[in-house]
């Protein structure tokens, strides 16, 4: 009787924990799970991440009540990105923003089932995320960061106009990055510029680069890429010394030291973000038949306290409609 009485006690725990346990999957089903996968900190990303979250809110997507996010930043490691990947696919994620073009290959490796949408990506059509960025016919879709490359190119006449050698400073591995400079160089030698490259592959190499253009460049032209957006501080600091100008792709890289840029807001970006996943979210469109979106409105940025320390004469042209900031001193 007593091994009877116990194994019935047994029972009785194991039925009551099931149901609890079952209560509690069913009450986290009526609660969808957003993962946030960042390839890595620096203010750009930071702030399409901040206006994800902040759009999601606005449209009654609060986290903790009715949504439940988890964000992981990557470090800018490829294998910490794939382990993220793996984790929100076995935590069920119903869906995933995946914020620049690493972290959403490798987010896109992971899963053909749950929906994604990639931001801070120039082309998710160049990088393999959609079959067609106006029909994605896959699960990922999303916002670009798309620069007007050309106008940026366009303020070196503007602000250096002695300036005849431009060096573009980018990481080789970013595909991101090869696609601007590529855009970068059809415009610069449009306007008679000579051209180089000053590559990268790590963030260890970018002061050994930025001096050997000492005496070679006269400005330096900086697309949106992650390893020298975590780095700018640096590259400003060296490019200050050897006096060279360096006009950048958003306006983050403007604050971290550069001297210009037509860029697009990255919190508008992730406002943006935000509008798809709540068509994802209520079924009113399926991410395949998501077109990627784009920004029709740019701002041009100019850093004042560059202006001051490398001499630069702002035309009036400029002044009328710029937006003027100030470096932000961070070490990286």
């Amino acid at each position: 009787m007593r091994r009877k009485a116990q194994a019935f006690g047994i029972l009785a725990v194991f039925a009551a924990v099931m149901t609890l346990t079952g209560c509690a999957d069913k009450k986290s089903d009526n609660v969808k799970r957003i993962g946030i996968l960042q390839l890595v900190e620096h203010d750009a990303l930071n702030d399409a991440r901040k206006g994800f979250v902040d759009g999601l809110k606005e449209d009654g997507y609060v986290d903790g009540k009715n949504i439940e996010i988890q964000y992981k930043n990557a470090q800018n490691d490829q294998s910490n990105c794939q382990t993220i990947a793996s984790q929100f696919v076995g935590n069920r994620s119903d869906l995933v923003l995946a914020i620049a073009t690493p972290a959403a290959q490798a987010m896109a490796t992971e899963t053909k089932d749950i929906p994604i949408l990639a931001t801070a990506v120039t082309d998710h059509q160049a990088a393999k995320l959609v079959k067609y960025n106006k029909k994605p016919g896959t699960n990922v879709s999303g916002t670009s960061d798309m620069a007007p490359v050309k106008e940026q190119i366009g303020l070196i006449k503007k602000l250096v106009p002695e300036a005849k050698k431009a060096a573009f400073l980018y990481c080789s591995a970013e595909a991101n990055s090869v696609l601007q400079v590529k855009q970068a160089r059809l415009a610069a030698e449009a306007q008679g510029f000579e051209t180089m490259d000053a590559t990268v592959s790590e963030s260890s190499e970018i002061r050994q680069v930025v001096e050997s253009l000492k005496g070679r460049a006269d400005v330096i032209y900086v697309p949106t890429d992650n390893i020298i957006s975590a780095s700018m501080n640096t590259v400003s600091m060296v490019a200050n010394e050897a006096k060279i100008p360096v006009i950048v792709g958003e306006e983050a890289l403007c604050t971290g030291g550069g001297l210009a840029t037509y860029g697009i807001n990255y919190y508008r970006l992730g406002k943006q973000t935000a509008k798809q996943a709540e068509e994802i979210l209520e079924g009113r469109k399926k991410i395949s038949e998501l077109p990627v979106g784009y920004q029709d409105q740019y701002d041009l940025i100019i850093n004042e306290d560059q202006v001051k320390k490398l001499g630069i004469r702002v035309p009036d042209e400029l002044k009328k409609t710029a937006k003027f900031v100030k470096t932000q001193n961070k070490s990286k």
